[in-house]
């Protein structure tokens, strides 16, 4: 059995407590308009080209097998570009595999409550695969959070489950129609996920969402959440992440369309923050 990852991130301070080492799964099934990780929606291994690095030396033509008229994705232009322009995003790992690569880490983790972060994309799309590799985590003593939109089946939380200590649940909008509008998919999946959470689990529940200006962080979104937590439970923790642009250059490498948009101001934050603190509501920026 293998999985595919983009990225292991190691030392992160802000996917869950402590010291976490963060595994980044291909393939998302939501298109969030403002993604920090769009070259995390296609599930199949890519080449990213970043052409500001590019020198235009050449060498990628000379060494590929093709003359870079096709791709079959032989990593040669990567390897040998003097620029580090071109790069292989996504590389099958078996269980072993990546559990080798998380438990490089155990001894930051043992020293400072961390562990590791299963993210993406959506991580619980390759849900086999993750089931397998907390699984191998959790009976090795590992710390064990899924970073997750929450748009799958039911099925699939209860499956994991048992081998997670935390989940990660984002929340990009409670209405309807705006969640739809800016990421592809309705979300009445994802709060009838959440509800069964909070039944069960609450303790185990950080709720990040991500905030942008005139579009989420308004009165009438923050107030549906506490409302949807007044009647199926109080999570953690609830964090907001105001927009940010790290995706720019990601999108771009990846040839694909991005469009800026502006976070909350300060001002707007501290006083979504005073507003609702009863319910444990701060922000950092990711």
């Amino acid at each position: 059995m293998t999985g595919t990852v983009f990225n292991i991130e190691r030392g992160s301070f802000v996917d869950g407590p402590g010291i976490r080492t963060v595994v980044f799964f291909k393939g998302c099934n939501l298109q969030c308009k403002w993604c920090h990780n769009p070259e995390s929606w296609s599930f199949h291994p890519q080449m990213l080209f970043y052409e500001e690095r590019c020198s235009g030396c050449g060498t990628c033509k000379d060494v590929c097998p093709n003359g870079m008229q096709t791709c079959k994705l032989c990593g040669k232009c990567a390897r040998f570009c003097p620029q580090d322009a071109r790069k292989i995003c996504g590389k099958e790992y078996t269980v072993d595999e990546l559990f080798r690569e998380i438990e490089k880490d155990k001894t930051y983790y043992e020293t400072s409550g961390g562990g590791v972060t299963f993210s993406g994309g959506e991580c619980m799309l390759q849900p086999r695969f993750l089931n397998a590799i907390a699984q191998k985590c959790k009976e090795n003593g590992i710390f064990t959070a899924v970073d997750t939109a929450g748009c799958v089946q039911w099925k699939v939380f209860e499956e994991i489950l048992p081998y997670v200590d935390l989940f990660l649940y984002d929340i990009k909008a409670m209405t309807s129609s705006l969640h739809k509008d800016w990421t592809g998919q309705d979300n009445r999946l994802i709060l009838d996920n959440l509800a069964n959470l909070l039944r069960l689990c609450p303790e185990k529940i950080y709720i990040r969402m991500p905030l942008l200006k005139d579009v989420n962080d308004t009165d009438k979104e923050i107030e549906q959440i506490l409302a949807f937590f007044s009647k199926y439970g109080k999570p953690k923790e609830v964090k907001l992440l105001p927009y940010h642009r790290l995706g720019k250059a990601k999108a771009a490498a990846s040839n694909m369309p991005f469009t800026e948009y502006a976070p909350p101001s300060k001002e707007r934050l501290q006083e979504i923050i005073e507003k609702y603190k009863g319910i444990g509501v701060y922000a950092y920026v990711d």
